[in-house]
């Protein structure tokens, strides 16, 4: 009976610590208004493994296509240190306090890959940085575009950010040696407020589709609730189109042309959005390809959506890997903070560097391109498109 009572007191105390969040969601509706800005900051999170190599070439390619705006202030590029694993590690926290203070300070952030430690590895077991960022930022739209245009795909994710079944990841109840218990968490503010950002962007870029992802036939009461809070705010947009897919259903039928019919812009809960827009990114040619934008109100965090790469660093290849998720990361940052037309330059010259021209081959073999080299191709294709 013990267990049972430790465990009601426990859930009691996430129940209310989410009343608390839904009162300061209800207040959270100031949106940073970027144009406004004397100077816009931009936060460098380099990460760890190949973080560091990767963002060094995005960096280049950044400079590359705002030379004037860092040159004359508009745009400050800001290196922050301290969330590499090992000082993580040393301090015993996932996001130092030290650290987040520095982080928001900035703006923007353009973040590499970082370490989440799993069991075996010889690091504490600490929680995700990256969801500590977007919880403290709140950071609650994950958008990540996928393009295959030989599938005649051009999606738009929106992942919820905050909720679902990662908000408590690290807060389960072990109630005794049999038994644990994970939760799922979805609020209505939580819900309309990813709807919302969908619809919105499916309005402003033209798409006459929003499709709803979940496993409402299942997870009755959180899917459920999730898919009544998009199609009330879809009300607002009488003019787009509102489908539901199930996960898994997506997962594996997403190529297929009779299944995806009509999808444009899909919203997702977190835990399914983490899963397919993984499975989307292999299918557009890997997650090396792939970038994400997480947006809140007052920060956003741009960043490659794979790893920090181990094999290859170990095996002396960190060099040859593929920058591409974070270049495209950094364009979709020019973008949020006003530079539409930069990315738009830059998604010009990434056709031509990976599937048009493609004079430069990365296959993260040293026989092939490194690294700088492919940025190198990346920053002459963008001069030549300039004077073009």
């Amino acid at each position: 009976m013990s267990d049972i009572i430790q465990a009601q007191e426990k859930f009691g105390e996430l129940i209310r610590s989410e009343f608390e969040r839904i009162e300061r969601m209800k207040q959270d509706n100031k949106v940073k208004d970027f144009s406004k800005l004397k100077k816009i900051v931009v936060g460098i999170l380099p990460g760890d493994g190949i973080g560091p190599i990767i963002m060094e070439q995005a960096l280049r390619v950044i400079r590359a296509l705002i030379p004037e705006e860092i040159e004359k202030g508009k745009v400050e590029l800001r290196l922050i240190d301290g969330m590499t694993i090992e000082n993580r590690a040393a301090k015993l926290q996932s996001l130092p306090d030290e650290v987040f203070e520095e982080i928001r300070k900035c703006d923007v952030l353009l973040k590499g890959p970082m370490v989440t430690p799993r069991a075996g590895e010889p690091w504490p077991n600490l929680v995700s940085a990256n969801s500590l960022l977007r919880r403290g930022l709140g950071l609650f739209a994950a958008v990540r575009p996928i393009r295959i245009p030989d599938k005649g795909i051009d999606w738009t994710f929106f992942r919820e950010n905050i909720e679902g079944e990662y908000i408590w990841g690290n807060k389960g109840i072990q109630v005794n040696e049999d038994l644990a218990v994970d939760f799922k968490v979805q609020t209505r503010q939580g819900s309309e407020r990813i709807a919302r950002a969908a619809f919105a962007f499916a309005r402003k870029n033209g798409k006459r589709n929003v499709t709803i992802v979940t496993k409402a036939n299942i997870v009755k009461l959180a899917d459920g609730n999730f898919i009544k809070a998009v199609r009330k705010v879809g009300e607002e947009y009488p003019e787009i189109e509102i489908q539901e897919r199930l996960v898994d259903a997506m997962c594996a039928k997403m190529l297929d042309p009779e299944f995806n019919k009509g999808i444009e812009v899909v919203v997702l809960p977190n835990l399914y959005g983490d899963i397919v827009t993984d499975v989307a990114a292999e299918h557009q040619g890997g997650l090396g390809t792939a970038s994400s934008s997480n947006i809140g109100n007052q920060y956003a965090m741009f960043e490659a959506i794979h790893g920090t790469a181990p094999y290859l660093t170990s095996h002396g290849r960190g060099e040859y890997a593929d920058p591409s998720s974070l270049i495209r990361a950094a364009g979709m940052m020019l973008a949020h903070i006003g530079f539409v037309k930069k990315k738009e330059l830059l998604e010009k010259a990434m056709e031509i560097c990976t599937v048009t021209e493609r004079r430069v081959v990365l296959t993260t073999f040293a026989e092939d391109a490194s690294t700088k080299e492919f940025a190198d191709y990346v920053i002459k294709t963008i001069e030549t498109l300039k004077k073009g």
